[in-house]
Parts: structure tokens; sequence; C-alpha cells
């Protein structure tokens, strides 16, 4: 009698930079257990409430001189919490080949798969005892096709039945409103610090006092 496999779900929320004539451009995600997401939102809220912060976090508000403690507040809880992780892949533009691809819009779109893929690839394979599952929260692609998303989910679900044999795997991918969703602002900081450092454009000094605290 075959044993069933323990279910572990986990949601994937993600972010892009970098496609305004940058040198570079990236993807972000945080990546967290589905059944977390409630815990998350509430002690993001706490900290917006705590430190009176106010609006949407963005790694471009991180220049706000009145925000530095609640930046400084939400690096440390980041790293306090051993059920959050935080991936992100940087490409130079110049280093993209063109051959490979109909246009620069359909090369970001490979990436973004291409990221997600790898990573629930490796996640699948280091929890291969367990029946793995992905939702995806992204905000909305940098693309001229309008239902990119849709477009990154059929690939993704037809690439990792490969590997894990589920064709349930990848619940869905489906764009969410950054403003209402805490996951994806986080994402934003994390990546955004990231990115400024590749660009070598921060150009604030409470930006490089953020960017000194995420690495300490």
């Amino acid at each position: 009698m075959t044993q069933k496999l323990t279910t572990q779900n986990w949601l994937i929320s993600c972010d892009e930079s970098g496609f305004h004539g940058a040198e570079y451009y990236g993807y972000g995600s945080l990546w967290m257990k589905w059944e977390r997401r409630g815990d998350f939102r509430k002690e993001f809220r706490f900290l917006t409430t705590q430190y009176k912060y106010q609006g949407e976090c963005k790694w471009n508000k991180a220049n706000n001189p009145r925000a530095q403690n609640f930046y400084r507040a939400l690096t440390d809880y980041f790293f306090k919490r051993h059920w959050l992780a935080f991936h992100c892949i940087v490409i130079k533009v110049s280093d993209v080949n063109m051959k490979f691809h109909k246009n620069k819009d359909e090369a970001r779109r490979k990436h973004f798969t291409m990221f997600l893929e790898n990573k629930i690839k490796r996640v699948s394979e280091k929890f291969s005892n367990r029946e793995n599952t992905y939702r995806v929260w992204v905000d909305p692609i940098h693309s001229r096709y309008d239902k990119a998303h849709e477009v990154v989910e059929k690939i993704l679900g037809h690439e990792l039945i490969k590997i894990v044999h589920n064709n349930n795997s990848i619940k869905y991918v489906e764009e969410k409103s950054s403003r209402e969703t805490p996951q994806i602002q986080l994402c934003d900081f994390l990546l955004g610090a990231v990115m400024d450092a590749w660009q070598e454009r921060a150009n604030s000094i409470y930006k490089h006092q953020t960017q000194r605290h995420i690495t300490s």
C-alpha cells in the first residue's frame, strides 16, 4: 500500500525591477508557507502601526528619513523569521542574446519563468518526501501581453510535471496589487536594495544606511 505524502503548501510573492533603460533588470521572490500568510500580514501591519508608517512599503521610499526606523525594524523582522526566505536574480541587459528571443518582452518573460522554475524544482527535490504545492502572487508583470502571468503558469506547470509527476503542484500564478499585498511590498523592498547596489544608484544617504543594515 502506497503511503500518502504529507502536503506542504508554498506561497511565492514576486516583484520585478529595472525595466526603464537600466543596465540590469531583476526578479525577486519572497517565500513562506501558505498557512503563514495571515501571521505575516498581522505582524507587518503591527510594524506599520508601531512606527507610524503610512502608504505602501517600497524601496523607493527608503530615502525618507522619517521612515528609517520602520525599514530597520522590517529588515530585522525578516531575518529573525526562519519561515521567510528571499531569492532574486539579476540580469545584465547587454548579456541577453536576442537570437533566442522574439523580442525583449519575450526574453524577460522567459527569464522570470526560468527563475521561478529553477527554485521550485530545487525545493521539490529537497522536500521530495512531501507533496509540495505552489501559489504564486506577482505584481502585474511588465509586459505588452496582458495575460503574461497566465503564460508563466502554463509553462511552469508543463515543466514541473516532468520532475514532480503532479499536474496540480502549481495551483496558480495570480496578479496582485502590491498596494494591497504586504508580501509583495517586502519583496519590492529587498529586491530594490539589491538592484540599487548593482545599478550603483542608491542616491541618498538613507538608502545607503538601509543597505548597510540589510547586509550587517
